[in-house]
């Protein structure tokens, strides 16, 4: 393998027609798939590539690179806004080290933002390529190991309705999930569109049941549970889903569960001490200022007024001076001059997910004036996580 720099790579949208040499490529980074993960992956594919949402580096004819966006919707502080979730980000062995991943993230940037994405967001194999392109790390997916026999006892004090999911309740679990992160204004929980979700509804090892202000989908994992996701917006059926979980608590001994920080079922329970959380940690990156800023949703009481000197090589029409005005839940930004806070895009895309000013500054990504350090705080308050790795 040569250590040399690539002078010049093209960048273009990927077609069915390249689908074996995309499937070598993640064969040489992932491992190999078995002939049925194979068709899976054709199927998903195929659909993705026809919307330009899948690009390769090529060396003339060759496939050196590859990487996707996924349509996925992102809420911040419970408003939804379109994103980028960047996926499959794959290298040849042999072009590794030559520079091929950051053209190709500054070309997958590019397209998210003609694609009107305005956040970005990815689960990184590695920080420094991603950090050089403006993604910072934004938070995590939790998943905590919790006794299934504490689960089984969270039984609701009012009957709960819940039935079972199919692909035909893709449309109204859309529905159900926007009113939940709405009703408890979370922030960077992803939901996947409707084509994505009836797939995921059809999965046979699943076991899926919906109420009306909320969801849960689990499966079994060994002589354990694992618990892809539980959303509720009321005490009734977070204790209605969790018990239909824990009513396995004679065959399962843990439950093994993705749950936001502050999720009410680890307030519930009626024991809890010692707890292990494994992380895995996602970034963010602003592809669209201005419509970020816009999309995103704020505390109420807020009123403020910032000043914003923002860096950003990769994607310049994010550069420059900005004013940042809130108030009554609402953002907008516009161009302004003076001396502001100070950020690069990393350094904007983790004020945005609510990294406190203090910790921006000690870790070098945020400088200049401190006056509005605490109304930036206050601003951007978040706890964010989400439940899908993707």
């Amino acid at each position: 393998m040569s250590d040399a720099k690539v002078v010049s790579v093209e960048i273009r949208d990927l077609t069915p027609d390249d689908f074996d040499d995309v499937l070598d490529l993640r064969w040489r980074s992932f491992g190999p798939l078995s002939p049925a993960d194979q068709e899976a992956w054709r199927r998903v594919f195929a659909p993705v590539a026809v919307e330009g949402r899948y690009l390769g580096a090529f060396d003339g004819d060759r496939l050196m690179a590859a990487a996707r966006l996924r349509p996925f919707t992102q809420w911040w502080h419970g408003r939804p806004q379109p994103m980028a979730g960047v996926a499959g980000v794959t290298v040849n062995p042999e072009d590794r080290g030559r520079g091929v991943a950051k053209r190709l993230m500054t070309a997958v940037l590019g397209r998210a933002a003609e694609l009107g994405d305005a956040v970005s967001a990815l689960y990184p194999a590695t920080s420094p390529l991603y950090r050089a392109v403006g993604y910072e790390h934004a938070g995590a997916q939790n998943v905590v190991g919790i006794p299934a026999e504490r689960l089984r006892t969270l039984r609701p004090g009012v009957p709960v309705e819940l039935r079972r999911m199919g692909p035909d309740d893709a449309p109204e679990l859309l529905r159900v999930i926007a009113r939940v992160h709405a009703r408890t204004r979370a922030s960077g929980p992803i939901t996947w569109d409707e084509r994505t979700w009836r797939l995921l509804l059809a999965q046979a090892n699943d076991f899926r049941y919906v109420a009306d202000d909320g969801y849960a989908v689990y499966r079994w994992d060994g002589g354990d549970l694992e618990v892809d996701s539980v959303v509720a917006a009321s005490e009734a059926t977070s204790r209605a889903l969790w018990s239909l979980i824990g009513s396995a608590s004679s065959v399962a001994q843990t439950v093994f569960a993705a749950v936001a920080p502050d999720d009410p079922v680890l307030w519930s329970l009626e024991e809890r001490t010692k707890e292990t959380v494994r992380q895995t940690r996602w970034m963010l990156r602003v592809v669209d200022l201005p419509a970020a800023i816009e999309r995103r949703g704020y505390p109420a009481q807020v009123r403020a007024e910032v000043l914003l000197e923002v860096e950003d090589a990769i994607l310049p029409g994010n550069a420059g001076t900005w004013r940042l005005t809130v108030a009554d839940g609402a953002g907008r930004v516009e161009a302004a001059s003076g001396e502001g806070t100070r950020v690069g895009a990393g350094g904007l895309a983790a004020l945005y997910a609510g990294v406190p000013t203090a910790t921006l500054r000690l870790s070098g990504l945020l400088t200049g004036p401190d006056a509005s350090d605490a109304a930036l705080d206050t601003i951007f308050s978040a706890r964010p996580y989400m439940l899908q790795y993707f």
